[in-house]
């Protein structure tokens, strides 16, 4: 009796001390904040403004590759995001040098102009739908390609050291996202601008323990560690703004498409820097990674 008496008095102990001092993973923030952003984005920030806004279309940008989430995390989640379209059209967005047009939801987007010009022949018509729907505009690009590959355990490795029963170690891990991006002329269908940019994962873990006798048959045991694992939709958006800025650099080097005439390439770093790495491969492959 006094054994469970003692054992419940340990475990409202051990419960009062979680609520007071939450572990470190609980202090976070519940607080929704925007999504952080690379130096990728920056990037495209920071380009050349164009002389001319291209209209561009999205259809899709799917996932590729065929990559699943090991067992047993589960059998049916993928990898990589599925949300890699809205991705790609934010970073043409921010880019300033596109006027993207849905279609993605195309279908979303007809239906409900039906539903308008329906209730444009009803009477005490909403004043904001009056007005004759204009035709939908046409593009003269669209965007396709999509995540090809995603390669797990890429390189691995780690560190350690044990002294006395005190033992410190790392140990990281190191997967990699490929995404390919081309730009197609709509009137011709001719491939404009071919791109591949790839971007690492980057997994680490860190431990520290003492395993030590301290007294005959009493023994100290004690471990403390954490792991960080870089988000994966984060590494994918990262790709496809590094694609996007490649895509532009050799548009703006072949004479595809201008920047404005007070805005000489020459004399943006930012431009400099992507078109010398788009110098590996001079033929147009433009294969770079996203820091």
């Amino acid at each position: 009796m006094k054994k469970i008496i003692l054992l419940g008095m340990l475990l409202a102990a051990l419960q009062g001390c979680s609520l007071r001092e939450p572990m470190p993973a609980e202090q976070d923030s519940k607080t929704p904040t925007l999504t952080p952003r690379a130096s990728t984005y920056y990037d495209l920030l920071n380009m050349p403004r164009p002389k001319g806004r291209l209209m561009a279309v999205v259809y899709g940008f799917r996932d590729q590759t065929g990559q699943y989430k090991p067992t047993p995390a589960s059998s049916f989640s993928t990898s990589v995001t599925q949300g890699a379209a809205s991705m790609l059209m934010d970073a043409l967005q921010a880019s300033g040098w596109f006027v993207v047009l849905e279609r993605e939801g195309l279908q979303n987007l007809l239906t409900e102009r039906k539903i308008i010009r329906a209730s444009q022949k009803k009477p005490n018509t909403p004043v904001n739908i009056q007005a004759e729907l204009p035709p939908l505009q046409a593009a003269n690009m669209m965007l396709e390609g999509g995540i090809i590959a995603y390669d797990t355990n890429v390189r691995s490795g780690g560190e350690g050291a044990r002294y006395l029963g005190i033992d410190i170690s790392r140990e990281y891990r190191v997967d990699q996202v490929t995404v390919n991006l081309r730009a197609v002329d709509v009137r011709s269908g001719q491939v404009l601008s071919n791109v591949m940019t790839s971007k690492t994962i980057y997994s680490v873990a860190r431990s520290a323990g003492v395993f030590k006798f301290i007294e005959f048959k009493k023994l100290l045991e004690a471990e403390v560690g954490y792991t960080t694992n870089e988000p994966a939709q984060l590494c994918v958006l990262s790709a496809i703004e590094a694609a996007v800025g490649h895509m532009l650099a050799q548009g703006i080097e072949r004479h595809l498409w201008q920047v404005a005439g007070d805005n000489s390439p020459a004399s943006n770093d930012t431009l400099d820097r992507y078109l010398t790495q788009n110098k590996v491969d001079p033929e147009g492959g433009g294969e770079g990674e996203g820091e």
